[in-house]
């Protein structure tokens, strides 16, 4: 069985005291797949290190986070290309909006997630959005920039079924994490009405620790609680709800 965690900040600062004893527990539960978002040119080499010392299961991804949008999104967007240009990533990510924090920068927020949008297509990857409290900000964006060429996940999906339906429209799958199993979480209420087909597991560790383990440090372990939640809302087994989560993962970036 071999589980894909397709959202994972292993280079964060939350693992520094443990961060190789906590990538192999991981790899020991079956996680052998592990993508890595951007957040800014910050965490660039802490992003490679992290794929020096585990090359055979680590995948990298370019962007600028929408909470990064400062000032100066224009210098992060010009290393981000030369980055695409050097070398090779999965996914352009993460990227979005995000009101949540700073409802000002909204404006330049939008233009980041847009030239973000068309640098994937340019380089005919995959995008990965974050959306936090900004549905209708992103499905604005989406919908200028639809067609071909448009594809990737919907990261940490946290909306209605109808939210959802309007993501998949737009040809994302739904990022479900530790959400999924929180009692006020709601996605488990609808979300068996999603075709298996068009999701994919995640955690966002060090971010929304699953039930068990809610309120503390996320690890990449824990996707399998996300797993066995998912294979419950579906009725299936763990194990077929691994093959098939990891097979979008595989059709969304190339690997």
């Amino acid at each position: 069985m071999i589980i894909t965690d397709t959202h994972t900040h292993l280079y964060s600062e939350s693992f520094e005291d443990d961060r190789n004893e906590m990538i192999q527990r991981a790899i020991d539960a079956n996680v052998t797949r592990f993508f890595i978002p951007a957040i800014d040119s910050e965490y660039i080499e802490a992003m490679y290190a992290l794929e020096r010392d585990f090359p055979d299961h680590i995948y990298l991804m370019a962007g600028l986070h929408p909470t990064h949008v400062k000032e100066n999104f224009e210098a992060e967007l010009e290393i981000v290309e030369k980055q695409l240009e050097q070398r090779k990533f999965y996914a352009i990510g993460e990227t979005g909006v995000d009101l949540y924090w700073d409802k000002s920068t909204l404006d330049i927020q939008q233009e980041a997630f847009r030239r973000q949008i068309r640098l994937a297509k340019k380089y005919k990857l995959p995008i990965v959005i974050h959306c936090r409290d900004a549905f209708d900000e992103v499905f604005e964006v989406l919908e200028s920039e639809k067609g071909e060429g448009l594809f990737g996940i919907f990261h940490c999906f946290t909306g209605s079924l109808e939210q959802a339906q309007t993501a998949l429209s737009y040809n994302m799958k739904l990022g479900i994490g530790g959400v999924v199993t929180f009692k006020n979480g709601k996605i488990d209420q609808f979300l068996e009405q999603i075709p298996l087909k068009e999701i994919v597991l995640e955690t966002d560790a060090p971010y929304l620790a699953p039930v068990p383990f809610r309120g503390k440090r996320n690890e990449s372990f824990y996707v399998v609680e996300v797993l066995n939640k998912v294979a419950e809302i579906y009725r299936c087994t763990p194990e077929e709800i691994a093959e098939v989560t990891t097979e979008n993962s595989r059709q969304i970036f190339g690997i």
